[in-house]
């Protein structure tokens, strides 16, 4: 009787056969449409697939990276460089445990202001007013002072000058010119009370007749032909840095002549170092490796010796050429045909020692670095990925700047190596240098420069090339 009630006429379907058919229902829906996206799939690859064969295989792209072009890098070094009217001119010594010491000084010309109105007067006194744009080395609290050397040579604004130029001097100076105690990480303007300033000053005017300028005859710039400034040696390292080039607003460098006529008048009189009309300048830098105490004192430059470090020194001192040897066997290997690069980076690590620099790396390590090439005239460019654009002011793409927390430089290159993979002539070779501007300060800005301990070749963390590309 129980098993007769559940087939009892009535509307509510609680029999049996329904609590069956409902999850086969539910099962033959889910297997529907998986059957539908099988059978889509199907249809699409059949279509990707359809008159491929057709075309040539030119016709494909693909896009791969390697990231077994393994860096090479040498420590190199040029005791003569260019220096001629420099954006940036240095004064003093420097002194590093793993470089040993660095001297700067700078020759130029200086310039009569006002024009001379040959009114005779008597010399009072004279002074030198600089504006210092950075400071290094004043820890110590030592006394410091610079002294000054009238250059027996002519020089000239479309001539080169090198950082070993030789300076044939007169014999006149003006010595041990006391400097006074100077702030770091700031602009210093001081004013400086020259010891012997009216014997400068009388010889400066002893004949009035040539207090003029003319750039069709013997002039001033014949008559007095400038100075070369030093720092006079000190066993505390001071290095000091200015602008000789004109700011458009005002004068920032130049000596004072003060004097009074016959009426007791005050008389005045600038010779300018950064004047408007520009004056013939140069830069000279002194290396000295052998009184380094820590490292190989730099034994390995311009050698092909491969050490696990590379070095970067300021002021035109030793610096690092990177080479990529494995870009020139894709260039040679027929099978690439033609590629385009996607991405071509350079990551090079620096040896940070807290100790012997300073607890932050940013406060010891310069802020941005550089890339050059060489062509086959022996001219040396900025990498063409430094100015991809005009509207680039910062130089964003090309990057270049530290790293402070991975402690690493970044350089985007792909529009060299593409220049180099396309280049025909062999006027290219794929390698770069790793340098330092000293240009890149202006009278507004104090960038940071300092020396660079590299990480290459065979350390545990070396330099590191990223390159992709798409091939055609």
């Amino acid at each position: 009787m129980i098993f007769m009630i559940r087939y009892y006429n009535t509307l509510r379907h609680t029999h049996r056969i329904i609590s069956v058919l409902k999850p086969i229902k539910y099962i033959f829906r889910l297997s529907l449409i998986t059957l539908v996206m099988v059978l889509a799939g199907s249809c699409e690859k059949g279509i990707l697939k359809q008159g491929g064969d057709l075309l040539p295989n030119s016709d494909f792209v693909s896009i791969s990276s390697i990231d077994t072009l393994h860096p090479v890098s040498y420590t190199r070094y040029d005791d003569s460089v260019r220096t001629d009217n420099p954006h940036v001119s240095y004064l003093g010594q420097e002194y590093s445990p793993y470089f040993g010491t660095t001297n700067a000084g700078f020759v130029t010309q200086i310039r009569l202001n006002p024009s001379w109105d040959a009114v005779p007067f008597t010399v009072d006194s004279m002074s030198l007013i600089l504006h210092i744009l950075s400071v290094k080395g004043v820890a110590s609290g030592a006394t410091h002072s610079i002294s000054v050397y009238e250059i027996s040579n002519q020089i000239y604004t479309d001539s080169a000058y090198y950082s070993s130029s030789p300076i044939p001097l007169t014999g006149f100076k003006v010595a041990n010119i006391p400097l006074p105690a100077l702030r770091a990480d700031t602009i210093n303007d001081i004013a400086l009370k020259l010891p012997n300033g009216i014997e400068f000053g009388n010889y400066l005017i002893r004949d009035t007749t040539q207090l003029f300028y003319n750039n069709n005859k013997a002039d001033f710039r014949a008559y007095f032909k400038g100075l070369y400034f030093q720092m006079d040696p000190s066993s505390d390292p001071l290095m000091i840095s200015l602008s000789l080039i004109y700011d458009q607003l005002k004068y920032y460098n130049y000596f004072t002549l003060y004097g009074h006529d016959d009426t007791g008048a005050i008389v005045e009189y600038a010779f300018n170092l950064d004047a408007k009309n520009i004056n013939s300048s140069f830069n000279v830098f002194k290396h000295d490796f052998t009184t380094a105490t820590t490292g190989d004192k730099m034994i390995h430059r311009n050698t092909t010796y491969k050490d696990t470090l590379s070095y970067l020194q300021s002021l035109n001192g030793v610096y690092t050429k990177i080479e990529l040897p494995g870009l020139e066997k894709v260039k040679n290997d027929p099978s690439f045909g033609k590629i385009a690069v996607n991405r071509a980076k350079l990551v090079i690590p620096v040896k940070f020692d807290s100790e012997n620099n300073t607890k932050y790396i940013s406060k010891s390590l310069p802020a941005n670095l550089y890339l050059r090439y060489k062509a086959s005239n022996g001219t040396k460019y900025v990498v063409p990925d430094y100015s991809m654009s005009a509207n680039d002011l910062n130089h964003a793409f090309f990057d270049g700047t530290l790293d402070s927390v991975n402690k690493v430089y970044n350089f985007n290159i792909p529009a060299y190596v593409q220049l180099y993979l396309n280049d025909a002539t062999d006027a290219l070779k794929p390698e770069v240098e790793v340098f330092e501007s000293n240009a890149a300060q202006s009278q507004s800005s104090m960038e940071t420069h300092g020396n660079v301990i590299f990480y290459t070749n065979k350390s545990k963390t070396p330099v590191k090339f990223v390159f992709t590309y798409t091939k055609f």
